[in-house]
């Protein structure tokens, strides 16, 4: 984790930060819970033309972005890290263009009782877990993107392919 967060904070391009913040968080191999998931206390924020990690690496730190990854885990035990990245257009042409898997859903198909990351990313893994979830929002909800991986590392290095790709890329 330590790792990925370095790398993001020194070489990703700011602007693939959403409002609401990032995350990349590392799940235990038996993850149940967002307690057993480690990710960026406060998340990583834009901060002026920099990439800012807000806290410390630590078990618990995420909800949103837990909750992908363990979902991913049930169809990819494998599958034990993600991140979340801005949403538009031109960010998923590129991921297109650098044959990452896509998928995506539609939060106003979600059934009613059921929180939308465990939905959408199950409805999304069925065929196996994609390297990319996407939605495109929602009413008082951002579009959002989310990487995953195998690990933090490796997370960090697709969204830094991204980046290189985007640097003078209109947004």
């Amino acid at each position: 984790m330590d790792q990925a967060v370095t790398l993001l904070a020194g070489r990703m391009d700011p602007r693939l930060i959403p409002e609401v913040g990032m995350n990349i968080v590392y799940a235990l191999p038996d993850a149940r819970s967002r307690d057993d998931v480690a990710g960026v206390l406060g998340r990583i924020v834009r901060l002026g033309d920099r990439v800012h990690p807000v806290g410390e690496i630590t078990f618990g730190a995420s909800d949103h972005v837990a909750r992908i990854v363990i979902t991913a885990m049930r169809f990819d035990p494998g599958i034990r890290s993600a991140a979340n990245i801005r949403f538009s257009e031109a960010i998923l042409l590129e991921m297109e263009n650098l044959m990452f898997e896509i998928c995506s859903f539609d939060r106003e198909k979600e059934p009613p009782g059921v929180q939308t990351m465990d939905w959408g990313v199950a409805s999304c893994c069925r065929g196996g877990v994609p390297d990319v979830i996407y939605d495109r929002g929602a009413r008082g909800k951002e579009p959002m993107i989310r990487v995953l991986g195998e690990d933090p590392v490796t997370v960090a290095h697709n969204i830094l392919k991204l980046s290189n790709r985007i640097t003078y890329a209109q947004l």
